[in-house]
């Protein structure tokens, strides 16, 4: 009876395990390709969003102690002399500068001319099935190739088929390997265990 009784149970917790190894395979594949795969963006995703963790040179001609480094802090905003706190979090460069030359014309500067430029871009991240998952430093032209060498590659358990990406500003989505996306700062990927 007992042996009858554990061989249940056994089979039971089979069922359990590999009903939830099978859900768990199907959240990643059902998840949709990338709405940011557009032809138009595969080339190098032009309208780059500015996000926590991200450093700033301003330069502001003529006043030399209002140019400098600055990072943008945890609340997604820059701390900038005269004018404070300056939200800078999903903006393009080009919208952040107006936006800071605005302020410093409204009352501080006549007629400010001002450049800023990224200096150093916020981490990307990877996980899942790669030897040493982690947060590694942004390269222009980055592609997932590339990051899944710089964490060691594939273990013997990775899907490579296909990655998860999550995307500032997109839900999380199934990319098809091999893949001519580039890779962008606080990108996450994930690597997916194969079943089978």
């Amino acid at each position: 009876m007992r042996s009858v009784l554990a061989r249940n149970i056994f089979c039971l917790l089979a069922l359990v395990c590999s009903t939830l190894v099978l859900s768990a395979c199907a959240s990643d594949s059902n998840l949709p390709p990338p709405s940011f795969a557009t032809k138009s963006q595969a080339y190098g995703d032009r309208a780059y969003r500015l996000n926590v963790g991200d450093k700033l040179h301003l330069t502001v001609f003529g006043e030399e102690n209002l140019s400098g480094t600055y990072e943008v802090n945890s609340l997604g905003q820059v701390s900038l002399p005269l004018i404070g706190e300056v939200p800078a979090k999903g903006m393009s460069i080009g919208s952040f500068r107006k936006r800071v030359r605005n302020k410093y014309a409204n009352g501080y500067l006549k007629n400010p001319k001002l450049t800023i430029e990224v200096t150093n871009y916020r981490p990307v991240f990877i996980h899942g099935e790669v030897k040493n998952g982690g947060e590694y430093k942004f390269k222009n032209g980055l592609k997932i190739r590339d990051l899944i060498a710089m964490a060691g590659g594939y273990t013997y358990r990775a899907d490579q088929s296909y990655v998860v990406i999550v995307r500032q500003g997109y839900p999380p989505a199934r990319l098809n390997l091999p893949s001519t996306i580039n890779v962008l700062p606080g990108d996450n990927i994930k690597v997916g265990e194969r079943f089978f």
